[in-house]
């Protein structure tokens, strides 16, 4: 156990101790499998706490966590302190200079809300519920990213405390090594309290999703695979494939259905946007389309994820092209699984395959389509990672590497690196190295050590 008699002097937060009153859930976030379980939280209110969090955490040896939404964590903490960051939530825009600065507990739904009414857009991710802050530190693939690039080509700043207890304001100019490494690199670097972004000029797209049966339509997924390779930027796409229980709550077209959901971000003109979908109705007998034009602030509707929290796996793999062989064989591996398995498939290229302005540690720019496999987890972790790895065997060979913002669960070594280019990795590890010699911050985004 840890003293914090000093820590709550100090701050304005609540600290808070196992058997307090939101204890648990702080510990929980979004993603309830191995939760942290450290000896206390501190609730951070403002940018003062998360410095002497920080501080605290240093000078005793203590290892340091930071949670906001918690959807990305790979191994929980056991034992030292845990920083929740979620009471950061201020958003301010600057319309003139298409920026907004966005705290470090701040929700992507929050971004798009105070950006929609000057016809403006964060690069936010298919769920607007996730924290925009972590979601860019590694990277951030979200419904605009063919057209405009990854989230972190976008960041024009960031406030970070270091393990030393200093707040940097990291830029290409003042904090080059800084910025470099934490844009796409992950939080191994300090506590991120803030990011300034650069906004993009769209208030409305056209999208959905269309769905499927897939037992009855089988080459749908080939389908869309064929027809990605023709596309121009402005259409960023999907594939989510889940067998829908037999339930009333689900809709009657889906539920009792192994159904693939073709899912459309288009951010031209509408009536392009139509004619380039039109060739997807034809794969089969469509049993939902929800595809139409949309103001942005419902983009969240095209994926349309749900908002439980829950524990979960995933086991993500980037490569340089799809099969139709293999996409069948993930079909039909997925659907007749031991557990629920939901298959995911986004497409990428365009502008994510083509250098920012400034350099980051966003690697496998070259990878072309992601693939994941996501599965809830009742009992057994173990045999989730098992069918995962049944699952996954076909991807690996040829695979260009791994999305750490897509990994949910404990990660190998080889795994780790897989996350970043060699080069890269190897100069993470080495600011690892130089900001937090003792590794006090326990990332939920690692890198390999020097």
């Amino acid at each position: 156990m840890i003293d914090v008699t000093t820590l709550r002097d100090e701050v304005h937060g609540q600290v808070l101790l196992p058997g307090d009153a939101g204890f648990d859930a702080a510990c929980g976030g979004f993603q309830l499998l191995d939760p942290h379980r450290p000896d206390a939280v501190l609730a951070a209110a403002d940018e003062h706490d998360v410095r002497v969090a920080v501080t605290f955490a240093a000078d005793r040896g203590v290892p340091l966590a930071v949670q906001a939404t918690g959807h990305g964590r790979n191994v929980g903490l056991d034992g030292g302190l845990l920083l929740s960051t979620g009471a950061l939530t201020e958003v301010r825009v600057d319309p003139a200079a298409r920026t907004a600065w966005v705290s470090a507990g701040a929700t992507w739904r929050q971004v798009i809300d105070a950006t929609a009414p000057y016809g403006l857009a964060p690069l936010s991710g298919s769920f607007p519920a996730l924290g925009a802050v972590s979601y860019t530190l590694g990277g951030g693939i979200g419904l605009l990213s063919r057209r405009y690039g990854f989230a972190a080509d976008h960041v024009r700043q960031l406030d970070v405390v270091t393990p030393d207890g200093r707040l940097r304001h990291a830029t290409a100019d003042t904090e080059p090594d800084l910025y470099w490494g934490l844009r796409g690199g992950g939080g191994n670097l300090g506590v991120v309290t803030g990011m300034r972004i650069g906004l993009l000029p769209v208030d409305r797209v056209h999208g959905g999703s269309l769905a499927f049966d897939v037992d009855k339509n089988p080459d749908v997924l080939a389908g869309w695979w064929r027809w990605t390779r023709t596309l121009p930027d402005e259409m960023t796409s999907a594939v989510g494939m889940l067998g829908y229980p037999d339930l009333p709550m689900f809709p009657a077209g889906l539920r009792g259905r192994n159904i693939a959901k073709l899912q459309l971000c288009w951010c031209g003109p509408a009536e392009a946007g139509e004619r380039l979908i039109a060739p997807l109705r034809e794969l089969g007998e469509c049993v939902q389309d929800t595809v139409g034009e949309l103001p942005y602030t419902e983009s969240g509707s095209i994926f349309a994820e749900p908002e439980r929290a829950h524990p979960y796996r995933s086991s993500p793999v980037l490569v340089s092209d799809l099969d139709a062989d293999r996409l069948d064989a993930l079909r039909r591996d997925a659907t007749t699984a031991s557990v629920l398995c939901v298959v995911g498939i986004r497409h990428l290229g365009g502008a994510m395959a083509r250098p920012p302005q400034v350099p980051n540690a966003v690697g496998h720019r070259d990878a072309e389509y992601l693939v994941t496999v996501l599965s809830p987890v009742d009992s057994d972790p173990e045999a989730v990672t098992a069918v995962h790895r049944r699952l996954m065997a076909p991807w690996q060979p040829g695979a260009v590497g791994r999305p750490l913002n897509f990994s949910f669960g404990p990660l190998a070594p080889d795994q780790l690196r897989a996350g970043f280019e060699d080069g890269d990795g190897r100069r993470l590890a080495e600011l690892r190295a130089r900001f937090d010699p003792r590794q006090v911050l326990r990332p939920h985004h690692p890198v390999p050590t020097a």
